[in-house]
């Protein structure tokens, strides 16, 4: 009877390690290039930090401002998240203290089912800022749209902005970079995994945020201007 042949094992091949330079030059420019490479990576957030050095506020000593503009951080079985309603918290001291007139907020309603300028607008108004003091911005799919959007489609051209302390420099310097004079005010926040989450995403983010500075892209949508920060303001007069 033949013999069947035996079945051949696999072979695994060992990853290749990442070899150093043997030579002093090689290794000399290796360092070199990695050094180039951390320099480029930390440009954009010293840009951030640099343009928005002096415009940083609490709620205590926001400047009076017409317009408090605040960003969607998702929602929680359509309520807003721990997170955004910290800074809806923060625009709503603001409005009772007198320090602001209007509230844009500005989030994602890309789907029926979700819909974050309606659940911030519900929220303000059980926390006692009237309906007609709040205009929604229902494309605001992220910062760069919000921010350009605040001035080209609402006419904000001055405005104090509410996020996390993670998250309020990029604004700053997107909504400067759209047109909006601005300062911020960046809430307070439980330092735990969505924190840490959005630090690290910050850095990644700061990249994109120096090129929407620089090439000034138009928004997902952009659409009409809407009349509803101006009709708000006159009515407060």
């Amino acid at each position: 009877m033949p013999r069947l042949p035996r079945p051949k094992r696999p072979s695994f091949r060992r990853p290749r390690l990442l070899r150093l330079p043997r030579t002093r030059k090689g290794q000399r420019r290796a360092v070199q290039a990695l050094m180039v490479l951390c320099v480029l990576a930390l440009l954009p957030a010293t840009w951030m930090y640099a343009v928005t050095g002096d415009r940083l506020r609490t709620a205590a000593d926001a400047p009076r401002t017409e317009v408090a503009i605040v960003f969607g951080a998702g929602l929680w079985d359509g309520e807003p998240s721990p997170y955004l309603a910290h800074r809806l918290d923060a625009a709503a001291k603001l409005y009772r203290a007198g320090r602001i007139e209007v509230v844009l907020v500005t989030g994602d309603n890309s789907r029926e089912d979700y819909d974050e300028p309606d659940a911030m607008r519900a929220y303000l108004t059980a926390r006692g800022v009237p309906g007609r003091r709040i205009v929604s911005d229902y494309a605001g799919f992220d910062t760069w749209d919000s921010c350009v959007r605040a001035r080209k489609i609402f006419g904000v051209h001055e405005a104090v902005l509410i996020s996390q302390g993670f998250h309020i420099r990029r604004a700053l310097a997107l909504c400067q970079a759209a047109g909006v004079r601005s300062y911020g005010i960046g809430v307070d926040a439980k330092h735990d995994a969505t924190w840490y989450y959005g630090g690290t995403r910050e850095i990644f983010a700061a990249g994109k945020a120096a090129l929407d500075a620089v090439f000034e892209p138009d928004p997902r949508f952009l659409g009409p201007k809407e009349p509803g920060v101006t009709r708000a303001l006159a009515a407060t007069r």
